[in-house]
């Protein structure tokens, strides 16, 4: 079926459980995918003041996986364009985009806001999101550095930067909520949180299912969206020998079934890709049936994170 189904946050907006993620994506690309994802019907982009790959390494018992490292400027401008020369109307599109760790301090939140209001040409957002639980020193620099060339890490708390972005809500900020947040940030969150986030941005797919932390979402009515739900870029889960079987007996791609899976488990799933067919492709999903879906969610007994800034000096998701 076509992927036009949607989910309901606690705002009671509706969130289409299929939307095209920018991560990754150069600004010479993304505004074509994102021409190439609202001609095909897509109505949910995702994009962020900065796109960014970490270098991070496994063996997943079938091959070594690395993920090159890269910091990207954000493509916000691209998406804007894109949208403004779509001719889909603003309001018929679910635009959600990050601030960055530079913007965590009080002072800071509102001018990240604008930033990406001038950056997308929009008057709007429908969902403004904490990019990650980690305040960086504010400056023009990304990924501001001393001169041993250790992250500069700024003091202000997550919920300091929160309790700001609550007070943005109205006509230009529709809902807000978090990205890369773990229960017990979550739990610390909720506890001074006036507005409870609309929507937590994980990392899922079967090699990190994070059962618990959907569970826990779910529980405190905090919708999850899934990026890299295939895995991430040159992922071995697309040649996993399960979801190959599925894909041929749903006569589908591996991509869609991976889609379809992130959507069984009631979360919407953001799948980057800068390739037309590809685009349109993802956007078919497919009801699986009971076994198959208990079979991909039995498909490790290990968590894999493929998405780990480490570098930055801290053990973010409480892996270690």
């Amino acid at each position: 079926m076509a992927s036009g189904r949607v989910f309901k946050l606690n705002t009671g907006t509706e969130i289409p459980c299929l939307g095209l993620g920018t991560w990754q994506s150069k600004p010479n690309e993304v505004y074509q995918a994102v021409l190439a994802a609202l001609k095909a019907g897509y109505r949910a982009i995702d994009t962020a003041y900065i796109c960014k790959v970490f270098l991070h390494s496994h063996n997943l018992g079938i091959v070594d996986f690395t993920l090159t490292c890269i910091l990207l400027d954000g493509n916000e401008k691209e998406v804007g364009k894109a949208i403004k020369d779509s001719g889909i109307p603003r309001e018929d599109i679910f635009l959600t985009t990050k601030m960055w760790n530079t913007f965590h301090r009080p002072d800071k939140v509102k001018e990240a806001l604008e930033r990406s209001l001038a950056n997308l040409q929009t008057d709007y957002l429908d969902l403004f999101l904490m990019h990650w639980p980690v305040a960086f020193v504010p400056g023009e620099d990304n990924v501001p550095k001393d001169a041993e060339g250790k992250v500069q890490l700024d003091s202000t708390d997550f919920t300091e930067t929160y309790a700001e972005m609550e007070k943005l809500l109205g006509d230009r900020v529709r809902a807000i909520g978090v990205s890369n947040f773990n229960i017990p940030k979550l739990e610390k969150l909720l506890k001074t949180a006036k507005v409870v986030p609309a929507v937590n941005q994980v990392e899922l797919h079967p090699y990190l299912a994070q059962k618990d932390l959907v569970d826990f979402c779910k529980e405190h009515t905090i919708h999850v969206t899934a990026y890299s739900p295939l895995g991430s870029t040159d992922s071995p889960l697309m040649k996993n020998e399960k979801v190959l079987e599925l894909a041929k007996k749903y006569d589908a791609t591996p991509a869609q079934i991976l889609l379809s899976w992130g959507i069984q488990r009631g979360t919407s799933v953001i799948p980057k890709s800068v390739t037309e067919s590809r685009i349109i492709s993802n956007f078919q999903d497919h009801k699986l049936e009971d076994a198959d879906f208990q079979a991909l969610n039995d498909l490790v007994t290990e968590d894999h994170r493929l998405i780990n800034p480490t570098s930055w000096g801290l053990d973010i998701f409480g892996d270690k």
